[in-house]
């Protein structure tokens, strides 16, 4: 089954909105896992605009199931990355003014840069996943890098998907199979939602992770953490 790491940035944005600790990462990132997820994913960005560093170091010690922490690999990120040791450092080429991710790797003329990266974080004991699109001369570069995984960047899906779902995840079905014959594991994540999940999911045979925030927490708002987080599982089972 595929894994469904709940991403929490957006319950920060929250948090900061107001000021104080309503609501409180350390709980929702407990009740998350209690209500059925199994990763909890974080990205603290440089300017702290949703999760702060303070927040990482909190959920060191609370999350029991996988802690996935994704970003920009700056020295910032890259001292988070040996003090807390998590299971997982998704590495997103997102320089500290873009809003969100908004593109993947070029792991060709990133090669050199990234395989040091990763070969630092590795010998961590700390799985690496890069952040790439569908393209297979990036798939052959992230397999160069020696990354362990590649996230999907599937926005480009999502956004093709009510106009024609199978055309929409063609190239991802393609790529995901090249990349997994490379020997990399399948993760994926940006703007999936309860609308586009199943069929990404029926078409990806060897997905391994989600990892899912905005979509996730706007539903809860309708349907209740716990349900939500229940809904999803079932779209991945």
């Amino acid at each position: 089954m595929t894994q469904l790491s709940v991403n929490i940035n957006k319950f920060a944005t929250l948090r900061n909105a107001r000021g104080g600790n309503n609501p409180d990462l350390v709980v929702v990132a407990k009740d998350c896992e209690r209500f059925g997820a199994q990763g909890i994913t974080v990205h603290p960005r440089p300017d702290e605009r949703h999760i702060t560093k303070k927040d990482v170091y909190d959920l060191k010690d609370v999350v029991t199931t996988e802690f996935n922490i994704e970003g920009y690999p700056d020295e910032r990120f890259m001292k988070i990355i040996e003090e807390v040791r998590p299971t997982q450092a998704t590495l997103v080429p997102d320089p500290p003014e873009v809003l969100t991710s908004n593109a993947g790797w070029d792991t060709v003329n990133n090669e050199e840069m990234l395989s040091k990266i990763i070969e630092k974080i590795k010998g961590w004991g700390v799985r690496t996943s890069i952040f790439i699109e569908p393209n297979n001369k990036m798939m052959e570069g992230a397999k160069k890098c020696g990354t362990d995984r590649v996230e999907l960047y599937t926005e480009m899906y999502a956004s093709k998907y009510h106009g024609d779902k199978d055309d929409a995840v063609k190239d991802y079905r393609s790529s995901a199979k090249y990349a997994y014959d490379l020997g990399l594991g399948i993760n994926a994540g940006h703007d999936l939602d309860l609308k586009n999940l199943k069929h990404f999911k029926s078409q990806i045979h060897f997905l391994e992770e989600v990892s899912i925030g905005h979509a996730l927490v706007c539903d809860a708002l309708y349907f209740g953490l716990e349900n939500t987080i229940q809904m999803y599982l079932r779209e991945l089972s």
